[in-house]
């Protein structure tokens, strides 16, 4: 099957997380024999914020660590009715600028022999529900959401006829252990984002780090200036952007690692951890997540560990950093279910269910 992806940009995972897990999906499809192209406007504010951060060579580094995946950047006069035409099943994200969202929907009512799929990795439906409320759906076909969560909030609000769970999960390709050379106790991989998680951070992250006087590094971008204070003055040091594809190498290099989950997901959307802790057990390190509800029991007991306030979030951290044993046996577990139920190649098989459901039902109505 041909499938056509539109996205922000595969190319940039600046403060832009979908990139991590659909470069994961489009390279599973590969290896199934598939074909995938990932379309993304000229205008993102991920890739102009890459470039202006980094410069044009991480544009090229993109490509050089994925030579394999296909990702065209179009325009105001891009052939959008011929390209889908091509495609047998077509995937828009939900960042899509909302009149292409219509048109492609459109396309598919006139008579489109495609199969077509909405994408939802956000939390705009809950914080921004005017955002989504106002897209047009009727064309689709079926929505994804990231969580059952999210899933239940567009089958309440009737935005899609048919809604299916779809996490995201890890690129096992690109994230799993790996040998370095140490360089730290802890390393937290994350953007500030707007302020959804300043205390939750103060708590889980910046005062654990300084009353036990570990080395630790944030990596991320959209710090402003007193979360940079903030950071310094707890004796973590701040790195800036790392690119997704080097973080392996940069959890290799520490010893353990924390989730701090968005407001958003914690209150309004409970279940959905977002892609980073799939991304951190993936590679065998160790993690201590701050509260959210595993309400969909995506992982075991013992996956990771759980830290209800700081004071819990020390004692872990003490014993972790301290206790290769612990840190070993703690790895191994997380990894152990990452592989059972959570890579790329798990949520593809997903996706096929879902699309030969599709047509088996379609099939029986005919």
């Amino acid at each position: 099957m041909r499938f056509l992806f539109y996205t922000h940009s595969l190319i940039s995972d600046w403060n832009h997380g979908n990139a991590h897990f659909l470069r994961g999906v489009m390279r599973e499809l590969l290896a199934l024999g598939h074909d995938a192209l990932a379309l993304e406007p000229e205008e993102s504010w991920s890739r102009d914020n890459l470039i202006a951060d980094q410069g044009d060579h991480a544009v090229d580094a993109f490509h050089a660590t994925f030579p394999m995946l296909n990702a065209q950047v179009y325009g105001p006069d891009f052939d959008h009715a011929a390209e889908v035409e091509r495609a047998d099943v077509v995937v828009v994200h939900e960042w899509t600028d909302p009149a292409l969202v219509a048109q492609i929907g459109a396309l598919r009512q006139a008579g489109g022999r495609f199969t077509l799929l909405f994408h939802d990795t956000h939390h705009r439906a809950v914080s921004r529900e005017g955002e989504i409320a106002g897209l047009d759906l009727s064309g689709y076909d079926g929505i994804l959401a990231f969580g059952e969560a999210l899933r239940e909030r567009y089958l309440k609000a009737g935005w899609g006829r048919q809604v299916y769970t779809w996490h995201e999960a890890a690129d096992a390709a690109l994230f799993h252990p790996m040998e370095a050379e140490e360089e730290g106790d802890l390393i937290w991989i994350g953007n500030w984002g707007d302020d959804e998680r300043s205390a939750e951070l103060s708590e889980f992250l910046m005062n654990p780090v300084h009353d036990l006087g570990l080395r630790a590094t944030v990596r991320g971008v959209r710090y402003p200036d007193e979360a940079l204070q903030r950071l310094q003055q707890a004796n973590i040091a701040f790195k800036g952007w790392i690119a997704n594809a080097e973080v392996p190498r940069a959890f290799a290099r520490h010893r353990v690692t924390v989730h701090v989950p968005r407001g958003p997901y914690v209150r309004e959307l409970p279940g959905i951890p977002t892609i980073r802790p799939f991304e951190a057990l993936a590679c065998g390190i160790p993690l201590v997540s701050a509260p959210w509800s595993d309400a969909e029991g995506l992982f075991r007991d013992g996956d990771f560990r759980w830290a209800k306030d700081g004071e819990e979030m020390r004692r872990h951290l003490r014993e972790l950093v301290n206790d290769p044993a612990a840190r070993a046996e703690q790895a191994a577990r997380g990894l152990e279910t990452i592989r059972a139920r959570h890579t790329c190649a798990h949520r593809v098989q997903e996706l096929l269910t879902i699309l030969n459901d599709r047509t088996a039902a379609e099939r029986k109505t005919a």
